[in-house]
């Protein structure tokens, strides 16, 4: 009952009398454990011949017999383990084996009775690593007060040990925690934080330590490994029909080998409902433990709710507001699943992406994680980040009705058939990549002097300083989901077809288009899908005819050879698929912008003004992309600037750009800008105009402004004054408002008039930019019928 598996304790003495701590069902198996202990089963193990004592793994008769002891016998859990029948060198339960209304893991009597004459390679006697009694002492230092909670102590470490004595044989994927709330509430240190809330919110203990029971209850998964088996091949069939899973053999050696050091957290991408189902099957087949999955309570409808909850998922409440007892209960469960070194894992977006690209981060899960790591329980954690990109993705409508303004369909078990049916399609290819993982203590040490768990009235530097660390890890998460995300064969193809301008193109117009971005992408060794299937015809044919069958894109017949553009209405989900890439080419489009405004500067000044809008456009662009810290993206766009330009640094020598630099962006074969940022900058625009237009002593409702945006914005692209129906979105135009908020535009202000001319300001600015975003488009070959 050591953390380690030695047989004998290391530095002990032999043991004068050795207690058989026994888990037994029912006469079956205690007759296989007697027959055992008889035949010199513990001998064998350990190499010793002292008498034994069988007692049962029961807290009352664990603390009748043994705690009380002034000998230091030599303490060994035991019980039988029963196993699944052996298909394809594999032990695990399947539908079949429930035909004999019994679960092969836990038979019932009857055929535990059966299996021992029938099938003897169906069970063995099971150890796990033993202690002294004088140890266990030690490991609780409370026990001379409290004999009743030392006993639970020892039920508890003997169940751990027989857990890991069994994962040793059938796998780490049946990881699964045992008697946590019972742990948890003898907690010493979090029976005082509960009293440190009963007197800090004058609430009676015996009512606080009630509340934090029913919340742990709510909380803990209580994980089945029946069920686990089960679900996993119920729900494999919803992706696995669907997607060819493409994996990361490298990465997951990789998490393989720091996940038998430290817990993991995994943090991916969510693009699908699927996400964590597509995730927890690549970890099964490849022996990870099982995650606990942090979801919200919108899922935990019939049959879905109790049948995930017991593989492993944490159904959390979505707010809870100012309840100290919850938070401390949500921080304990997250710190006592991490010091045990139970992996993690939820989606920090909070909820699906609607444009296709990552959302800003989510920061309350971390600050938990903060919290554990703050209060020394655990020396560390590793967050991985977890990309996961659908080549096609069959929920992509609903998503985009989201956007214009559709409501969200409530999770249901009459919303889960349809969902299933609808995944009953083959979408090419999912992509799981694992980026570099981050050490949460190295980059949480910015934190300092560590808060107390109760801290409530902490000073305000310190607070903020750990909230700036957290984000700063949140951003290092999404830097690393972005790193490893593939460009794929959709993503690249509508990334052209939206920068025509709902053009249609042969074939032949479209692989020329096509081809310099693949040869930039390959200068740059980008990650990527099969990419080069698009340089062949055939390859090429059957990707537009795969996102025809999805309705993104439309093909017409009737002429010479078919030609192909994106569907009516199909806008916003070929830009889902366009925006999962989008990031890789950020850069470039911000560059191109700022040549266009160099170059219209006066000689001399030309370089300056360069990179003042460099700087200015990703300040506008900081809600849409996560750049990194000035002076590495100085760094990015010099060697962007470079690989259009060779000759940059002597060109610029004497401070001017020169129109020598159109020429060099024409001549790379194509213009990123309006293929990559004019959507972001047209729903910028009608917001700041709405901004502008409105009253400056009035308070911005957000919901009521969003939904007058999406009204504005349908009669803006009806005059065409916006270029696409890309730009009339909610998740857009949300963005749009944080960015008039973080400038200052919303609230009134003390000068009316002052408020009125920055909004002014901030509309023609935007007019401006998208002024030059038409011209970048000009400059595209694939924009000019005789370039093509």
């Amino acid at each position: 009952m050591l953390d380690h598996d030695s047989r004998l304790p290391e530095a002990a003495t032999i043991p004068g009398s050795v207690v058989a701590l026994v888990d037994a069902t029912g006469r079956v198996e205690r007759e296989l454990i007697g027959s055992w202990l008889a035949e010199g089963g513990i001998a064998q193990e350990f190499g010793t011949s002292a008498p034994v004592t069988q007692l049962d793994l029961d807290a009352g008769a664990v603390g009748d017999r043994l705690v009380g002891r002034h000998d230091d016998p030599l303490v060994v859990p035991v019980r039988v383990l029963w196993l699944p029948p052996e298909r394809d060198g594999v032990r695990r339960t399947s539908f079949g084996d429930l035909l004999t209304l019994s679960n092969p893991r836990k038979p019932n009597r009857l055929m535990q009775r059966r299996l021992v004459t029938t099938a003897p390679d169906r069970h063995l006697v099971l150890t796990g690593a033993p202690a002294r009694l004088s140890e266990l002492r030690a490991n609780n230092p409370g026990a001379a007060g409290a004999p009743e909670a030392f006993a639970r102590a020892i039920v508890r470490a003997g169940i751990v040990a027989l857990e890991r004595a069994e994962r040793a044989v059938i796998g780490d994927r049946y990881k699964v925690p045992r008697l946590v709330v019972e742990e948890i509430l003898d907690s010493p240190e979090f029976l005082r934080r509960l009293d440190a809330i009963a007197e800090q919110t004058d609430t009676p203990a015996r009512e606080v330590y009630r509340r934090a029971e029913r919340g742990l209850r709510e909380l803990v998964a209580a994980q089945s490994r029946l069920v686990s088996d089960l679900f996993t091949q119920a729900m494999r069939p919803v992706h696995a029909s669907t997607w060819k899973v493409d994996d990361d053999p490298a990465g997951l050696d990789r998490l393989r080998a720091l996940n038998r050091r430290y817990p993991l957290v995994f943090l991916p991408s969510h693009r699908s409902y699927v996400d964590a189902f597509v995730l927890g099957d690549i970890l099964a087949r490849n022996d990870f433990p099982p995650n606990h999955v942090v979801g919200g309570a919108n899922l935990k409808f019939w049959p879905i709710g109790p049948i995930a909850r017991r593989t492993g998922t944490v159904f959390i409440r979505r707010s809870f507001g100012d309840d100290e007892v919850y938070k401390a209960v949500v921080e304990e469960y997250f710190a006592y699943l991490l010091a045990k070194r139970f992996n993690l894992e939820w989606y920090f977006e909070g909820g699906r992406t609607r444009t296709g690209k990552l959302r800003p981060p989510r920061y309350g899960l971390l600050n938990y994680l903060a919290a554990a790591l703050r209060s020394s329980r655990i020396d560390d954690v590793m967050l991985v980040p977890v990309s996961i990109t659908y080549e096609r993705l069959n929920e992509i409508g609903a998503i985009a009705d989201e956007q214009t303004g559709g409501s969200k369909q409530a999770e249901g078990l009459a919303w889960l058939a349809r969902y299933v049916r609808n995944q009953q399609h083959s979408a090419g290819h999912v992509y799981v990549r694992f980026g570099n993982p981050l050490s949460a203590r190295d980059r949480l040490a910015a934190l300092g002097d560590p808060l107390r768990p109760h801290d409530f009235e902490a000073a305000p530097e310190i607070v903020e300083r750990e909230h700036l660390a957290v984000q700063r890890l949140a951003f290092e998460v999404a830097v690393g989901i972005n790193d490893v995300t593939p460009i794929t064969v959709n993503a690249l193809t509508t990334l052209v077809l939206l920068g025509v301008h709902e053009r249609a193109l042969t074939r032949s117009e479209l692989r020329t288009a096509i081809e310099p971005v693949l040869d930039y992408i390959g200068s740059r060794d980008l990650p990527c899908g099969e990419l080069v299937t698009l340089r062949d015809d055939h390859g090429l044919a059957v990707v537009l005819e795969q996102l025809a069958v999805a309705k993104v894109v439309t093909v017409y017949r009737g002429g010479l050879e078919p030609v192909y553009s994106i569907g009516a209405g199909a806008h916003l989900e070929a830009a889902f698929y366009r925006n999962s890439a989008v990031h890789w080419f950020a850069n470039r489009a911000i560059l191109e912008l700022a040549i266009l405004t160099a170059v219209e500067a006066p000689e001399g000044d030309q370089l300056r003004v360069g990179w003042e809008a460099a700087y200015r456009l990703r300040d506008l662009l900081k809600f849409e992309f996560f750049f990194p810290e000035r002076a590495e993206f100085t760094t990015q766009l010099t060697a962007e600037m470079l690989r259009v330009d060779p000759e940059w640094h002597r060109r610029t020598a004497a401070g001017t750009v020169g129109s020598e630099i159109l020429a060099r962006l024409a001549e790379s074969g194509f213009m990123m800008a309006h293929r990559v940022l004019r959507s972001f900058f047209d729903a910028q625009l009608v917001v700041a105009e709405r901004l502008a237009a409105r009253d400056p002593a009035l308070a911005v409702d957000k919901k009521a402004f969003l939904d007058e945006c999406l009204q504005v914005g349908r009669q803006m692209l009806l005059q065409q004054r916006l270029h696409s129906p890309e730009s009339v979105s909610s998740e857009l135009f949300g963005s749009a408002l944080k960015l008039a908020d973080n400038h200052a535009l919303l609230e009134p202000s003390g000068d009316p008039e002052d408020l009125v001319a920055r909004r002014t300001r901030f509309a023609e600015e935007l007019r401006a930019i998208g002024a030059r975003i038409n011209r970048a488009a000009t400059l595209d070959p694939s924009n000019r019928r005789d370039a093509l």
